[in-house]
């Protein structure tokens, strides 16, 4: 199978344009998950330190390497800034962290994982933090400005730590101010993309901008669903979309391939993730196979706006999409 890859700036890197998701993955199946993953053929991992399990992915890779499946020089890792990290002197602490649970003298991408700075949680009292100081029940928000965190993000490229930086989540508002001011240009924006939530105009003015675009939760409300949101639950499932389906049925295809393939149709990167081999294998197979402009635009129709992964949505008080 050949992969396909977006050509990164301004590093010029090669960046798979499907990898596997480390997000939701419980710990103690992690490190096989990931070994299994690059055993199957996927190159870039999508972690973070808020995902529990950075560890254990590094676990996966180091297994996969000694195997012999995969040097490590083949291989896209990302990780992620926690919010609570965002201060100059705590931005290099966390991706130090990073790297040391992963095993690795560097990442690939290195990105802010929301663009909201949130009181310090010391390693030593609870590590990853989570939303919330030990002890609260609502978010504590801290007073750095977004130019130091990204100057500090900056540093860990000279330093060579990191290959490229970027962000996740940030609306177009952020990112305008963000351009203004940069010194080296985010490579990568990681947002929320599938076909009930397709950011269209956003899309294209950040790959104009040169920037390469990630979706996640490319499977809508999925993954969300089966961990209770009721916004998620009300909805019906990708899966079940009879254009979905429809379209899967026109290419021999699983529904999932073709919400996939629709992404990468738009030059925007996807990582699913799954625990099940056979998936994993089924996912990959959105690369290598076309669709049809007619079925690109029929997808395109299902277009809501709707949003899952909102921290509003979870009950925290950070409208960061409004």
């Amino acid at each position: 199978m050949t992969i396909e890859y977006i050509t990164l700036n301004p590093s010029a890197d090669k960046m798979p344009l499907i990898g596997f998701g480390c997000a939701k993955i419980p710990p103690e199946q992690t490190a096989e998950v990931i070994y299994n993953a690059i055993k199957v053929g996927y190159r870039l991992f999508d972690g973070g330190s808020n995902y529990y399990n950075e560890k254990e992915v590094g676990d996966g890779i180091r297994m996969a390497i000694n195997d012999g499946l995969v040097e490590r020089k083949e291989l896209f890792v990302i990780s992620k800034l926690w919010c609570t990290n965002h201060a100059k002197e705590h931005v290099r602490m966390a991706c130090k962290r990073s790297l040391d649970d992963l095993g690795l003298d560097y990442v690939d991408m290195y990105l802010i994982h929301f663009p909201v700075a949130l009181e310090h949680v010391p390693f030593e009292v609870k590590y990853p933090a989570g939303w919330t100081q030990p002890g609260d029940t609502q978010v504590t928000r801290a007073r750095t400005p977004m130019h130091v965190t990204w100057a500090a993000m900056e540093a860990l490229v000279d330093e060579g730590l990191v290959r490229n930086i970027g962000m996740s989540n940030f609306n177009a508002q952020l990112m305008m101010d963000l351009l203004s001011y940069c010194r080296i240009q985010p490579a990568l924006l990681q947002v929320e993309l599938h076909p009930y939530m397709q950011q269209d105009a956003y899309v294209k003015w950040i790959q104009k901008q040169g920037i390469a675009v990630t979706a996640y939760s490319s499977f809508g409300p999925a993954s969300f669903a089966a961990g209770g949101l009721k916004h998620a639950k009300s909805v019906e499932p990708i899966f079940e979309n009879p254009v979905i389906k429809e379209i899967a049925a026109k290419y021999n295809r699983a529904p999932g391939q073709v919400a996939l393939r629709w992404s990468i149709e738009r030059n925007v990167g996807v990582v699913p993730k799954s625990t099940s081999v056979a998936r994993m294998k089924s996912n990959l197979d959105a690369l290598n196979w076309k669709m049809d402009e007619e079925d690109i635009q029929a997808i395109n129709q299902l277009d809501m706006g709707l949003r899952f992964n909102d921290p509003v949505i979870k009950g925290w008080d950070l409208p960061i999409f409004l």
